[in-house]
């Protein structure tokens, strides 16, 4: 078994920590979902990194600039932080999908990008480690990178069908997928 220090939970932003909104421009409209506070701490607690891996391609669109994307970001860790949940980074990709002949960045999930930096930075060993989304993207993401793939049903709830990816374990939220990693492991 890996050493806890070296397990994270990396955890999908919209639809998994809050509440799901396209394309979310302002700050004022971040709502967390009901009890994924108290499951980053209760992760925390049982000793995994607590990582956001999202993708953020508003960015790109023109909807929000970095600047207020980080602004959201910091509001979020405040939050968070306010209910006794710390993360440990919040890694976002700002790039457009790649299709219509473009390529893609290496950043976007399901590509690995920011996994790899957050692998990097905290010496973590990604088959030890849970990945939490809404969106067969995530799903992909985490098998992908070796991870356990856990699907909640809020947000999204795989419902994206845009792969045809299936995850090792499907919950009704974050609080009931912390509760089952933290029993597994």
């Amino acid at each position: 078994m890996a050493n806890k220090k070296n397990r994270a939970v990396f955890l999908d932003r919209d639809g998994v920590v809050i509440k799901e909104v396209d394309y979310l421009s302002r700050p004022d409209q971040l709502k967390l979902i009901p009890g994924s506070a108290r499951a980053i701490a209760k992760l925390r607690q049982a000793g995994f990194r607590a990582v956001v891996i999202t993708n953020q391609s508003g960015v790109a669109r023109g909807y929000l600039t970095l600047k207020t994307l980080r602004a959201v970001h910091s509001l979020l860790a405040r939050k968070l932080k306010a209910k006794g949940a710390d993360l440990d980074g919040i890694y976002y990709c700002p790039h457009l999908p790649s299709g219509a002949g473009k390529r893609g960045c290496s950043c976007r999930k399901p590509e690995l990008g920011m996994l790899r930096k957050a692998q990097k930075r905290f010496k973590l060993d990604l088959s030890a480690s849970y990945f939490v989304g809404d969106t067969t993207t995530d799903t992909l993401t985490a098998k992908r990178a070796g991870c356990t793939a856990i699907l909640v049903r809020t947000g999204k709830a795989g419902r994206d069908g845009i792969y045809r990816a299936r995850p090792h374990k499907t919950c009704m939220d974050l609080a009931a997928a912390a509760d089952w990693i933290i029993k597994k492991a």
